[in-house]
């Protein structure tokens, strides 16, 4: 099932359920997929991959949303966006834990021969590829540096 059917079925369940904040953000994801298909006049469906990166950044909008809110003091409105970030998950394939990060890192790594900082970009590269929608950016950036230095 294409990642727009399921948010509408997904929509329709929340608004049976009166699930206000559900339905809030995939009213979101839906209005997200609608601009990217519009915005490539011939794309008549995204790839999976350009799924998970649309998905990805509404989950990073919300936590750095919600992130200023708290260095503001302004809880009662970090909540409702690390709630939608939640809900907007659901629709990602499955995050690795950080020890799955480091061993792909590693394999990596040695599969690169990469052996100082001066490679990280290289190293890099290939790991935004190889993990692509299973893990954050930052946390393999992370795992990367921790390796190489």
């Amino acid at each position: 099932m294409s990642l727009e059917k399921l948010v509408m079925s997904k929509m329709k369940e929340a608004m049976k359920a009166k699930d206000a904040l559900a339905l809030a953000s995939l009213r979101s994801i839906k209005s997200e997929l609608l601009k990217a298909k519009t915005a490539v006049a011939n794309a008549a469906e995204m790839t999976e991959e350009e799924e998970i990166k649309l998905l990805q950044r509404l989950v990073k909008q919300r936590r750095d949303s919600a992130e200023v809110y708290k260095e503001q003091g302004r809880e009662d409105l970090a909540e409702p966006e690390l709630n939608e970030a939640k809900i907007i998950e659901e629709f990602l394939p499955a995050q690795l834990s950080d020890e799955e990060i480091e061993e792909a890192v590693n394999s990596i790594i040695e599969a690169t021969g990469a052996s100082s900082m001066k490679e990280m970009g290289m190293v890099m590269g290939k790991a935004s590829q190889e993990l692509a929608g299973k893990a954050d950016g930052k946390r393999i950036s992370m795992a990367v540096k921790s390796q190489l230095s």
